[in-house]
Parts: structure tokens; sequence; C-alpha cells
């Protein structure tokens, strides 16, 4: 019996990671740009919350968890922590958490992807796993923001232009 060893090739880098996730985060960004500043902070469709608080929870997840994986820390995040009143703030923020996510992308080896981290002291899987649940969780809750720009009759900005 003869067996063949298969080469398996790389599906992305993780510069091509980061850069398919900064993309999300400059759509996801213009989307906070669309909305009028009173409604970013109150409207809302079917009792979710309003996109403020949507943009609040994503400010308080990717750049702290990373930083997170990094050091070591699996402590819970907290979205109380920032409590912006303006649109203003929240670009500011969103600004600041971007330069934080590419410092911190940065330093995770390409061998430490597949290793498993306890985000926050709660969610058990390989640190791929949980970057990859963070742009998931920016697409989820960017979804909603289209929904609340369309209620508002406001076109929103299209999903395939990113950069």
């Amino acid at each position: 019996m003869t067996t063949t060893a298969t080469a398996t090739k790389q599906f992305m880098t993780s510069d091509q990671l980061l850069e398919d996730w900064q993309g999300h985060r400059n759509l996801t960004r213009r989307v906070i740009e669309s909305f009028p500043e009173k409604e970013l902070f109150e409207f809302s469709v079917g009792g979710m919350r309003p996109f403020a608080k949507l943009a609040t929870e994503l400010i308080s997840i990717a750049g702290p968890a990373l930083k997170g994986i990094v050091e070591g820390n699996m402590e819970a995040y907290s979205e109380e922590a920032f409590n912006p009143k303006t649109k203003e703030e929240i670009l500011n923020k969103w600004d600041e958490e971007t330069e934080v996510i590419n410092q911190y992308f940065g330093q995770i080896t390409e061998e430490r992807f597949q290793e498993t981290f306890n985000l926050f002291g709660q969610y058990e899987f390989p640190v791929y796993q949980n970057i990859l649940y963070f742009i998931d969780n920016e697409i989820h809750h960017r979804g909603q923001g289209y929904v609340y720009l369309r209620a508002l009759n406001i076109e929103p900005p299209f999903f395939w232009e990113r950069f």
C-alpha cells in the first residue's frame, strides 16, 4: 500500500484577513456616518437596540479582545466603559480602535491563530475563530444598521464598497 502526502495551500494570509476585516470596519464606519445624530442614538426597529448601542458593542469587543489575546488576559469586556453622546465621539473611538486592532493583530503569529483562547473568560475557541466571530458580529450588526437606514428612507452605503 502506498500513501501520498498532499501539500495543503494556505487559503489566505493573516495580512489578507486583517485587510478584509478592515474593509468591513471601513464600511461599518460609513454606516455610522450615514445616520442622522438623533436617530443614531434613538431609532430602532422591533425592539432592537439603536445603532449607537450596536456600534458601542463593536468598539468594546474587537480592540480589547485582540489585546486580551496578545496579553493572555481573559477578563470580560465592558460596553459600559464607553458611553458616547455624539456621533463624532463614536467615529473618533472607532478610528482609535482601528489602530488598536492593527497594533495587536500584527502581534499574533501564524501559530497562535490555531491556539485555543478563552475569550473574555467565556468562549474557548481557537484564536482564528474568535477573530472570525468579531467580523461576523460586525456584519450582523451592520445589517441591522442597513435595516434602520432603509426604514428611515436613507440609502445605505453599497455593501460591496468596503475600501
